[in-house]
């Protein structure tokens, strides 16, 4: 299953590039589950990012790799890849894509997941969705 969601934004390209920093990760993460950030390297290739889901009745770990990142003058975009997923989670690919479009920047959250099965793939789609839906006005205030 994919997910994508824009952003549409006025800062600077170079500006929100060097945005995407740890203090941005935590304010993208939402009220639930809580999360613990145990390792934030960063996003460029080979970077490991690790957290700590708290669901209240359960702890969950969670490690993503950065598999590829790329930069030039008119896009910069780099991708996780889950290494350790939370379950039900069995696939992740997050490509984090920021584009120039003249006088705004796009920020672009493309997920594609897979979890056991296909049921549960469908009802993950709405919980996750809205999770990323979350970080639109965060990235607004943020970065204009």
């Amino acid at each position: 299953m994919t997910i994508r969601i824009r952003t549409k934004v006025t800062q600077p390209l170079e500006k929100v590039i060097n945005g995407f920093d740890e203090t941005l990760f935590k304010e993208l993460s939402p009220p639930f589950p809580k999360v613990r950030v145990k390792q934030f390297d960063g996003s460029k290739e080979g970077d490991i990012v690790s957290i700590e889901l708290d669901f209240l009745v359960a702890k969950q770990a969670w490690i993503s790799r950065i598999s590829e990142s790329h930069s030039s003058q008119k896009e910069f975009y780099f991708i996780d890849e889950g290494v350790k997923l939370p379950f039900p989670l069995k696939y992740w690919h997050h490509k984090h894509l920021i584009t120039d479009q003249g006088n705004e920047r796009v920020i672009t959250d493309e997920v594609t997941y897979k979890s056991m099965n296909l049921i549960i793939d469908l009802l993950l789609y709405p919980l996750l969705q809205v999770q990323f839906i979350y970080r639109k006005p965060i990235y607004k205030r943020i970065f204009g």
